[in-house]
C-alpha cells in the first residue's frame, strides 16, 4: 500500500499518488496514435464502443449505491454518460443495430467486472473508479473532443462527441472543485483512504490495459 501525506487534502493525495499511472495511461501508444491522427475514425469508434461497456457498469449500479454514505454523494446525474455514448454510437454506426453485435475486448471485460465487483462490495473502491473516469472526462476528455472534431469533422459538441459534452454542468471548473471537496470529506478512516488510492492506481492500470488491447485490435 501507499504512504500518504496526512497533512494534504484527500483529493491531493489521490492525484499525487496516482500521477505515474495516470501519465502512463495518457501516453499509451493507442491514445498517442489516435490523437495524432495516425489512426482513422474506425479506431475512435472502437474506443467509444469499449467505453460503453465501462460506463454501463459504472452507471448500472447507482440504485444499489444510492443510500451508501461513501458513494452516494458522487452519484450526480449530470455526470452520467451512457445515453450520450449510445447517441454517439448511433451516429458512428450510421443508425445500424450495433448493440446486437458489439463485444467487449478482454481488457474491457476485466475493467467492467472490477467496477461491478467494488460497486457490490466496496463503495470506497467504486469512488476510486468514479473519480478516475469522470474527472478525466471533464478535463483531458475535452482535448479528445476538440481533436476528434477537427480530425474527423464531427459537428462542434454534436453527435459523435456527445460523450464529452456535459450539458448539465454550466461551470466545469467549479464542478471539479465541488467534486474534490466531496473527496476531501469522504467519511472513511486513514487505512481506507490508502485502499482507495491504491484502487485509483488499479483503475488507471485497467485503462492502460484497455488501450493496449485497442492498439492490437486496430493494427
Amino acid at each position: 500500500m501507499s504512504v500518504l501525506d496526512a497533512t494534504a487534502p484527500f483529493s491531493t493525495q489521490i492525484r499525487e499518488a496516482s500521477q505515474a499511472q495516470h501519465t502512463e495511461a495518457e501516453n499509451s501508444t493507442f491514445m498517442s496514435d489516435l490523437l495524432s491522427g495516425r489512426l482513422g475514425v474506425s479506431a475512435y469508434r472502437r474506443y467509444t464502443e469499449q467505453l460503453w461497456f465501462v460506463y454501463r457498469a459504472l452507471e448500472g449500479v447507482t440504485d444499489t449505491l444510492a443510500g451508501d454514505p461513501v458513494a452516494a454523494p458522487f452519484l450526480r446525474p449530470e455526470l452520467f454518460r451512457t445515453s450520450a455514448l449510445e447517441r454517439d454510437l448511433d451516429h458512428l454506426h450510421e443508425g445500424a443495430d450495433w448493440r446486437s453485435s458489439l463485444r467487449p475486448l478482454p481488457a474491457t471485460e476485466t475493467y467492467a467486472a472490477r467496477v461491478l465487483e467494488v460497486a457490490n462490495g466496496w463503495p470506497g473502491g467504486y469512488v476510486a473508479h468514479h473519480y478516475t473516469r469522470y474527472l478525466g472526462d471533464l478535463s483531458g476528455g475535452q482535448v479528445i473532443r476538440s481533436i476528434a472534431e477537427k480530425t474527423w469533422g464531427f459537428e462542434h459538441k454534436g453527435d459523435g462527441v456527445r460523450f464529452y459534452v456535459f450539458d448539465g454542468i454550466a461551470n466545469p471548473a467549479s464542478f471539479k472543485r465541488e467534486y474534490r471537496a466531496l473527496l476531501d470529506a469522504v467519511p472513511v478512516d486513514a487505512p481506507e483512504r490508502l485502499r482507495i488510492v491504491d484502487e485509483c492506481r488499479r483503475a488507471f492500470a485497467l485503462n492502460t490495459a484497455l488501450f493496449a488491447d485497442l492498439a492490437t485490435a486496430t493494427r
